[in-house]
C-alpha cells in the first residue's frame, strides 16, 4: 500500500502514514481491481463501504426507467465515493458507480469509523472532520453541474463548462474526463445534437476539438449563446 500517496488524500489528510496504516486496519481496508466498464456500485445496492480511488477514475450515473443515463461526477485518484450512504446504514443508493477505466480502489468499513474503536484510535476524529470536508466538496460539484445545465441551449452548456474546465486546468488547452457520449450525459444534452454544435463552434473559429482535447479561442466574439 502507498501509505504516501494515501497521506495526501483529502480523507488522510492530517494523519502520518503510520496513523493511516492502524486506520486501515481499523477500517478494514480492502483493495480491489475493476476493468473499464464495471459496476462498483448498482443502483439500489446498500453500500456498507465507502471506495477511495486508488489508480484510474470512475463515473457517478444515474439512470431512469427509461434507460436515460446521467453522469453526475467523474473521480480519480485520491477521491471517495459512497461515503454517505455508507454513514447512512440500510439507505439503498440512488445512482451507480462504474469503472471508466481500469482502476483500484480501496473498500473502507465506516460503521468502524463512525466509533470508537477498542484501540482508542486518536485519529477517528480526524477522519470525521475530513469527511465532512468531502462532503462539503460534493455539494459544490453538484452546484457546479445544476450550473453547467441552466442554459436552455446546448452551447450555452457546452461554454459553461468547457470555460470552467479552462480556468480550474489554468490553460485554454486541456482534456475533459469525458468522451463525446459522457460529456452529453452530463450535460443532460443529446450527443448528435451537442456533436453537430461543437461542429459549428468549431468552424465559426470558437474552439478546436479533438477527442476529448479542447483548444478554445477567446478572441472569438459571436459566442450565440
Amino acid at each position: 500500500m502507498n501509505f504516501n500517496f494515501l497521506s495526501k488524500t483529502v480523507l488522510f489528510r492530517g494523519m502520518s502514514e503510520k496513523d493511516i496504516e492502524c486506520m486501515l486496519d481499523c477500517l478494514a481496508a480492502k483493495q480491489q481491481h475493476f476493468s473499464k466498464g464495471d459496476i462498483i456500485f448498482q443502483a439500489g445496492d446498500v453500500a456498507q463501504s465507502m471506495g477511495l480511488i486508488l489508480t484510474g477514475s470512475a463515473n457517478i450515473e444515474n439512470d431512469d426507467i427509461w434507460g436515460n443515463k446521467s453522469i453526475l461526477d467523474n473521480i480519480g485518484p485520491g477521491q471517495v465515493f459512497a461515503e454517505t450512504y455508507a454513514c447512512v446504514p440500510g439507505e439503498p443508493m440512488m445512482v451507480s458507480v462504474v469503472a471508466s477505466e481500469a482502476a483500484e480502489v480501496l473498500f473502507l468499513n465506516m460503521s468502524r469509523g463512525l466509533q470508537t474503536c477498542s484501540k482508542q484510535c486518536h485519529f477517528h476524529n480526524r477522519l470525521i472532520q475530513n469527511l465532512l470536508t468531502i462532503s462539503a466538496q460534493k455539494n459544490l460539484n453538484l452546484s457546479r453541474r445544476i450550473f453547467h445545465t441552466t442554459s436552455k441551449s446546448i452551447r450555452g452548456r457546452l461554454l459553461s463548462y468547457l470555460s470552467y474546465q479552462a480556468t480550474r486546468q489554468g490553460s485554454l488547452q486541456f482534456s475533459i474526463p469525458f468522451n463525446r457520449q459522457q460529456l452529453a450525459d452530463y450535460l443532460s444534452v443529446d450527443r448528435s445534437a451537442m456533436s453537430n454544435e461543437l461542429s459549428k463552434m468549431q468552424r465559426e473559429g470558437m474552439l478546436t476539438v479533438n477527442r476529448n482535447y479542447f483548444v478554445l479561442n477567446v478572441e472569438a466574439s459571436d459566442y450565440g449563446i
